[in-house]
């Protein structure tokens, strides 16, 4: 994807997934492109139409939770591109879970009973459901991986005051029980997701993307039960059937390690599972937009002057 220059521009900041645009000094544009990370690399092929599903998917469920928690979006001008408030970021992802897996499960399964802080119970398998959903917050790296941190870490090194972290921690709760009610609705557990926030002045603001399948763990809810009695692995929607084929593959991000050769069908699976996780989670379907580059240029360049 190339780099745009947009009117009223003062910054530019390239992530794993997002190519971000300062406009002015209190909006942002943020484009999400095709690219796919996994451990914090970048893998070195795209995936078709992963940034309009990413993008589409998170319009959606912002507009959704709105009522909720107040956030940054503005306006969606093209089909991988959005626009909205500049907030000042919380060096912290709200990552919040409801079942025993992944990250969570791997510390557990290595016998923790502890992750960032909050007690997990004893005889618990994975994928169960949590007693209550807990959060377990990690620090936001410019480079290189997240870390876990504990809430009483995060006050201690005003990455959050006591107050902000009331806040951030009451958001959270209720997005993740609105994001559930809504995975509901479509046959779906929304198992764990992570939310970012930022200020606006005084306000705490959500930012980014939520609930889309980068951010966010879904399973199908229609035996989901049977399968954990007889200890049988979760049908699930997700990147983590990317990252599971990394770890088949002897892939974890770490040094030495080289990323395995994606063919053409694997790219195009990956494609396919993010098309068919958007039409399950919103309920109608994906209708793939081609849009050239300079027809998405010109789309974001009249959202920007309208909003002056």
């Amino acid at each position: 994807m190339q780099q745009f220059h947009f009117s009223d521009q003062t910054a530019f900041y390239r992530g794993k997934v997002r190519d971000v645009y300062s406009i002015g000094q209190d909006k942002l544009v943020m484009i999400a492109s095709n690219r796919i990370s996994a451990f914090d690399v970048i893998l070195p092929k795209p995936i078709p139409y992963k940034g309009q599903v990413l993008n589409q998917i998170a319009a959606y469920m912002l507009k959704a939770t709105e009522d909720v928690c107040p956030n940054w979006l503005i306006a969606t001008p093209a089909p991988n591109a959005a626009f909205g408030r500049r907030c000042e970021p919380f060096r912290i992802e709200m990552v919040v879970r409801g079942n025993l897996t992944g990250h969570a499960w791997r510390t557990y399964s290595s016998g923790k009973r502890e992750l960032c802080g909050v007690p997990m119970p004893e005889g618990m398998k994975e994928n169960d459901y949590f007693p209550q959903p807990i959060i377990t917050p990690s620090t936001k790296a410019a480079e290189g991986h997240d870390e876990d941190i504990s809430e009483q870490e995060i006050i201690s090194s005003g990455l959050a005051t006591a107050a902000e972290w009331d806040t951030l921690k009451k958001y959270t709760l209720a997005l993740f029980e609105r994001g559930k009610e809504i995975a509901a609705k479509q046959g779906l557990i929304l198992v764990d997701t992570k939310y970012e926030f930022g200020k606006i002045g005084d306000e705490i603001v959500l930012m980014d993307e939520i609930h889309t399948p980068d951010s966010s763990r879904y399973f199908y809810a229609d035996g989901f039960e049977e399968r954990q009695q007889k200890g049988e692995r979760q049908k699930q929607l997700s990147k983590e059937f990317v990252r599971e084929w990394l770890i088949e593959n002897n892939f974890m991000g770490k040094e030495g390690q080289a990323v395995p050769e994606m063919s053409e069908d694997w790219i195009n699976t990956i494609s396919q599972r993010y098309i068919e996780l958007y039409e399950k989670v919103i309920g109608k379907k994906f209708i793939p937009e081609n849009w050239s580059e300079e027809a998405t240029r010109t789309a974001i360049e009249e959202a920007i002057q309208s909003h002056r």
